[in-house]
């Protein structure tokens, strides 16, 4: 399947393997919009995405055709492409260059068709990346006026090292409804010892699978890669023959969902397969839908919607809770632990383990305990571990609050200690001197009535002050 911006998306890569393609393209991609990209893992639908700072996936793959797609990118720039190569290269099969697309989202800045008049830079980029990297490296061409000049170039891209050339058997300012050159095609699959794809058949050449055939005869080609056809109808793959056309949208519309596809991408692969029935009822809902649960409707598929949402939403609770259980059980051996909670029920107001701890490393003359507050990301819940003469103590247990977090951390190494931790019942100790208050006051309150103090001593020193002048 040939690279088509907004068509070679993953649920079309997906289904154009399912009907019996072999290789499948992406979209093409400029190099860079792909530079600013990062590689995350999405464990809830079991992907490799590629997100752009604002977000957007930019490029999204899966283990399914991790063998069979090839990654087409737009660039002029040799260190830009390789950049970008080495980003993706270890998630896709074979990386190509495009320099055939005649559209001026392409062309300008040099890449696609424009490329064509700088053999020296089409050289250039090809050997950076041939020599960066280890998986395969392809281009795709259109053909120059004349077989002479087409065949020299090629063979000039043929010396980079290249794996295989795609040529799209018609000069730039050709559209479909021009005769594709096989015989251009023919020349070039002479003149060369690699690989050539034949691209440019679809319609006038190929409608049915077995079409495919007589176009590689005709054009010498080693492969076919088809474009128009496949938006059309991607079951033209298929050995067995075309499918009904609605079975096939079904088919598609099943991956966009379970992928998450945008709605705007999954409508607008679905009226390229409409085409001329988009003025049908059928056709006027899809175009209404603004999402893919409304295409879903259209489709009669809104149970197939349910489901797989509820599955996600399954999975999405399954990958949180192993996250949980990764934060839980931290590689950190050198820690003690133990599952104690903090319960302020079971101290005098005035007094909590944390002060304990303190006025035991000050007597020890060591320095101040230091505690460090992780937050569980399923929940919310804190954990704290505190550092006492070189050594750590944390509670397995995670607590609402950072200060309980804490307070149980500052328990776990008074118990490792054997020291007084201030409990009610427990026997006097002289670590800290009780506070008398004339009524309870909870200890979460204990800093903020401190702070209240200092702050009425400092006002009254300042009326004392204005009093005096």
């Amino acid at each position: 399947m040939a690279p088509m911006v907004r068509v070679g998306t993953l649920p079309m890569r997906l289904l154009a393997l399912d009907y019996g393609a072999e290789i499948v393209y992406c979209e093409e991609i400029i190099d860079i919009k792909m530079q600013q990209c990062r590689r995350v893992v999405n464990e809830i639908l079991e992907t490799v995405d590629f997100v752009a700072p604002d977000e957007r996936v930019i490029f999204r793959t899966c283990e399914r055709e991790k063998n069979h797609v090839v990654f087409q990118m737009g660039t002029a720039d040799p260190q830009r492409a390789l950049t970008v190569a080495q980003l993706v290269e270890n998630d896709v099969a074979g990386i190509d260059v495009n320099m055939g697309c005649p559209k001026e989202y392409s062309t300008k800045g040099g890449m696609g068709a424009a490329l064509l008049s700088d053999p020296a830079k089409i050289e250039l980029i090809l050997r950076t990346l041939v020599k960066g990297i280890i998986k395969p490296v392809t281009c795709k061409i259109r053909i120059l006026p004349s077989v002479e000049e087409t065949v020299k170039l090629v063979q000039r891209i043929e010396s980079t090292g290249v794996a295989a050339i795609a040529v799209h058997g018609r000069i730039k300012e050709e559209r479909p409804q021009h005769p594709v050159h096989c015989d251009t095609i023919k020349a070039i699959a002479d003149a060369v010892s690699i690989p050539v794809i034949a691209n440019g058949g679809s319609s006038e050449h190929v409608k049915v699978h077995s079409d495919i055939e007589v176009f590689q005869s005709l054009t010498g080609s080693s492969s076919v890669m088809l474009a128009r056809a496949a938006m059309w109808n991607p079951s033209i793959f298929r050995k067995d023959g075309i499918l009904p056309l609605e079975h096939v949208m079904r088919e598609y519309i099943k991956y966009a969902v379970c992928y998450d596809n945008y709605h705007s991408n999954t409508k607008y692969c679905l009226c390229q397969m409409l085409r001329e029935k988009m003025e049908t009822p059928l056709g006027k809902r899809l175009h209404a839908a603004q999402s893919n649960q409304e295409i879903c409707q259209v489709f009669g598929m809104e149970e197939y919607w349910k489901e797989t949402q509820s599955a996600l939403e399954i999975r999405k609770s399954a990958v949180e809770l192993g996250r949980q259980e990764t934060e839980e059980q931290p590689n950190d051996t050198d820690v003690i632990q133990l599952p104690v909670r903090f319960d302020k029920r079971e101290y005098p107001p005035q007094i909590t383990p944390k002060m304990f701890l303190l006025e035991w490393s000050r007597r020890e003359k060591l320095p101040q305990p230091v505690y460090e507050t992780v937050q569980r990301s399923l929940d919310r819940f804190f954990r704290s571990t505190v550092t006492v003469d070189g050594k750590q103590f944390r509670s397995t247990v995670w607590d609402k609050s950072k200060k309980l977090a804490e307070q149980s951390a500052a328990i776990v190494c008074l118990r490792t200690l054997g020291l007084p931790e201030g409990k009610i019942g427990e026997k006097e100790s002289n670590l800290v001197n009780k506070r008398k208050r004339e009524k309870e006051v909870p200890y979460e309150k204990i800093e903020e009535e401190d702070e209240s103090a200092k702050s009425l001593s400092k006002k009254q020193n300042v009326a004392t002050k204005n009093a005096m002048l």
